[in-house]
């Protein structure tokens, strides 16, 4: 079965007729879950390995959003509320225990979703904090000092590839500077580009991964135009460019109200400016039909960057 560049979200507990029915036919990259997907861990257990036999791929990616704080797609089965990034982030700082009780909570992520058959995290956050209590952001983001952001985002980077897991830098090149949700609007950022590369820009520069997820933002003084999702010239000249980002680049959720044109539309947008993959998480059946008509298959770039992925992947099995 040939995989198409796109992430798609499920709608339940466990796969319906008619998802099994047009997965049949269209295999997605990966499928994303929430937690409408989540009653169990066993219940989660099962779902994973009903994807993976459908698709007759044993490291099929399956990814979640699973920062701690705030978004916590385990919710019903655990608390983290207190352990968000800024929490790890202060005490760095402060305290001579910090590296383990970040590891430790590290190890729990990656116990559960080891356990669950989940094998990609949309993780770590290297935006900057923002102090405006407005921020969208807020505490998913280590800190508002990028040496401490990037040496956090390194030792989670080594942690879950050293577990067989697969990590996603995220919102690259920038999310931190703006205080707009790009879930319900589009943000437009005013900073020059000067500002940018000795702030927002410097943790993307400095840290890697197999995969990065882009910013539903608008660089005014770099693209007045477009988005950085949908921006030819952001990601070639800065994602690519001056970032160095040799990875998989994939489109944050194209249903988010930041993009203004239609999910096919969007999806068109954001590949022909140089998205590897589009990220479609509401699993709204009819929304992934029309997708499957536009979306085409995966390019050789990709292909090889997700071979390198799911070769880490053999740790997990």
């Amino acid at each position: 079965m040939k995989t198409h560049a796109i992430i798609f979200g499920i709608n339940g507990f466990k796969l319906n007729l008619k998802e099994i029915y047009f997965f049949k036919k269209y295999k997605p990259w990966g499928i994303i879950l929430f937690s409408r997907n989540i009653n169990n861990l066993d219940q989660v257990r099962n779902l994973t390995s009903s994807i993976r036999e459908l698709f007759k791929d044993k490291n099929f990616p399956i990814l979640i959003d699973q920062e701690g704080g705030k978004v916590n797609r385990f919710r019903k089965i655990i608390n983290l509320d207190k352990y968000n990034a800024k929490y790890f982030g202060d005490i760095y700082k402060n305290n001579k225990e910090f590296y383990s009780k970040f590891s430790k909570f590290l190890k729990i992520n990656i116990s559960i979703l080891k356990y669950c058959g989940i094998n990609i995290n949309t993780v770590p956050v290297l935006d900057l904090f923002n102090e405006d209590k407005k921020s969208v952001i807020g505490n998913r983001a280590f800190s508002k000092k990028f040496n401490i952001v990037i040496k956090l985002s390194k030792y989670l980077i080594n942690s879950y590839k050293n577990s067989g897991l697969g990590t996603i830098i995220k919102h690259i090149p920038g999310h931190g500077c703006t205080n707009i949700d790009s879930h319900f609007h589009l943000p437009i950022v005013s900073f020059s580009l000067d500002y940018l590369k000795k702030n927002d820009f410097r943790t993307f520069k400095k840290v890697n991964s197999y995969l990065a997820m882009t910013a539903h933002i608008v660089y005014e003084k770099l693209d007045s135009d477009k988005c950085a999702t949908q921006s030819k010239k952001i990601i070639k000249d800065i994602i690519r460019k001056y970032l160095n980002f040799r990875g998989i680049l994939m489109s944050d959720d194209i249903c988010m109200k930041a993009l203004s044109g239609g999910i096919v539309k969007n999806a068109k947008l954001s590949l022909d400016a140089g998205c590897n993959l589009l990220l479609h998480c509401s699993g709204n059946i009819d929304e992934m039909k029309k997708l499957s008509q536009v979306v085409p298959e995966i390019d050789n770039f990709t292909y090889k960057i997700t071979q390198k992925v799911k070769a880490n992947f053999n740790k997990f099995n």
